[in-house]
């Protein structure tokens, strides 16, 4: 008995690349007798069934369709739903005559059916919802031209859309936007999740997304290895493990948070308390001499250091097990100072912010520590742009970790993890636009400076520790995405970290 994937609302944690996709696809039909057309009602019904979910009193909707596969799904869809007594408008962009196999067989079928293929011209003013069948996972080069006016008129419209596995112009290995691109309300994606969905422009231009393995044998799967893995915080959780009844402070680390040049102490207060509500067992903070008796007022707990120079701050590193430094660092010659002792220390740490900055001029290779460039930042450690860094991620996130060594934690919506000893990237899918606001990223700092004063390995903490962040934030969002501020993110921490099954011998 062949055993296929199941169908259900949870995202599988594997991410591949198109060619790995369509291998998966050509090794269903040809190995495993599954035709090509039998996929594609497949993909056809389980996109109408996702439309009729969604959009329950929709009657009347529109369908691009591409002279391509994903045009064929799009054909698909339109005949089911013209059997259903829906108003159904298709416009055909591109030659009709070039369709063919499965997608020509599709089209003939609707046609059959007596369902009218019109060419685009534009869309009605009026209609439920507007599926978008133009470009599948092949698309390279940008979009231009009248495929371009399509797109532009699809997102200018304001009818809900549907996108059939990859949202169209949307480059489904490297989340880059190819000149512009359907802005989706839904996707549904076919056979394996495609990794540019999710970091990128991914996230923005797909909305809610579904998955659907179209009934593959699960076997298939074991013939392409994962370009990437999709991380959440229900799945890193579990790696918790529960604290001993008998636990101290010392079991739990004893981390140095340095940062805080004057005009901003804020930086290093945030990541300072992230950490002690992560779980961090002491956090000490070594800042400018200025402000460093008002640090603790509203956070006792923290025990805070005015320091004036790198030999100040021996003393305290010689305390510590875990250093995170970088939130209001600097890049004056204090902070350039203190820098240069963290490094000389030896211990594990968490690099950020203006300490990324000061290391893009003097560049080092170290493991046992974890960078956490935004893309800014990247940039200027790889000597590119903000936008070159953002058109590739994941290749920007593998050059930095071969450049700098350690653990590479590149920021921004779709936030990945690299690591030399893990075969794969890592992408977090958690995380709101709330997030796009000052503080964020020292926040994301002291809870990896937590986690590692805990013991965890920097490439488990840096997975743990996106995720927990980006799920504060989530559950956060509740309150609105507008107006979150890193401090609001505190309390969800702690309550995360704390839920049945992360802690198994609460007190009864």
């Amino acid at each position: 008995m062949v055993r296929c994937i199941p169908e259900n609302d949870r995202l599988p944690h594997a991410l591949y690349r198109a060619a790995q996709v369509r291998e998966l696809d050509r090794i269903t039909i040809e190995e495993f007798g599954i035709s090509g057309r039998t996929l594609m009602e497949r993909a056809g019904q389980a996109a109408f069934d996702l439309l009729r979910e969604r959009w329950p009193d929709a009657s009347d909707i529109t369908l691009l369709c591409g002279i391509g596969n994903n045009g064929g799904d799009g054909y698909v869809l339109a005949r089911l739903a013209m059997e259903q007594g829906y108003m159904v408008h298709l416009l055909q962009l591109g030659d009709p005559g070039r369709l063919k196999g499965d997608a020509l067989a599709c089209a003939e079928a609707y046609r059959d059916a007596n369902g009218a293929v019109f060419p685009f011209t534009g869309l009605p003013a009026q209609t439920d919802v507007i599926v978008d069948g133009v470009f599948g996972t092949g698309l390279e080069r940008e979009v231009a031209g009248r495929w371009r006016n399509a797109l532009e008129a699809v997102n200018c419209h304001p009818a809900p859309v549907l996108a059939l596995d990859v949202p169209s112009g949307l480059h489904s290995d490297t989340g880059a936007v190819l000149g512009v691109a359907v802005q989706a309300d839904a996707c549904i994606t076919f056979i394996g999740l495609k990794q540019g969905m999710f970091t990128g422009q991914g996230p923005g231009h797909c909305g809610e997304i579904r998955f659907s393995a179209l009934g593959v044998p699960a076997a298939i799967y074991a013939r392409e290895l994962p370009s990437a893995r999709r991380l959440d915080w229900e799945q890193q959780s579990a790696q918790l493990a529960p604290r001993a009844r008998t636990a101290h402070k010392g079991e739990f680390g004893h981390l140095l948070v340095i940062g805080g040049t004057p005009g901003y102490s804020g930086a290093a207060r945030l990541a300072a308390e992230a950490a002690a509500r992560t779980g961090a067992g002491l956090v000490s903070v070594a800042t400018h001499p200025e402000h460093a008796s008002l640090m603790n007022l509203n956070c006792p707990e923290l025990m805070c250091h005015g320091v004036s120079t790198g030999r100040e701050l021996a003393a305290l590193l010689k305390k510590a097990t875990v250093v995170a430094i970088g939130p209001g660092l600097g890049r004056g010659l204090w902070s350039r100072d203190l820098l240069g002792r963290a490094l000389d220390s030896g211990l594990p740490m968490v690099v950020d912010a203006d300490a990324l900055n000061l290391l893009a001029d003097d560049p080092l290779q170290r493991e046992g520590w974890i960078l956490t460039p935004h893309p800014g930042e990247a940039g200027r450690l790889l000597g590119k742009s903000a936008g070159e860094i953002q058109a590739d991620r994941f290749a920007a996130a593998e050059q930095l970790q071969q450049r700098y060594g350690g653990v590479v934690v590149l920021k921004g919506a779709g936030s990945l993890i690299t690591d030399a000893r893990q075969l794969s990237p890592a992408v977090c899918s958690a995380g709101n636009p709330g997030m796009a606001s000052g503080g964020m990223g020292d926040l994301l700092t002291g809870i990896l400076g937590g986690l590692l004063a805990q013991g965890l390995a920097p490439a488990d903490a840096a997975c743990i520790g996106t995720c927990l962040h980006a799920a504060a934030a989530d559950a956060n969002a509740c309150d609105g995405e507008r107006g979150m501020l890193a401090s609001d993110l505190l309390p969800g921490i702690r309550r995360l970290l704390n839920l049945p099954g992360n802690n198994r011998h609460q007190a009864r």
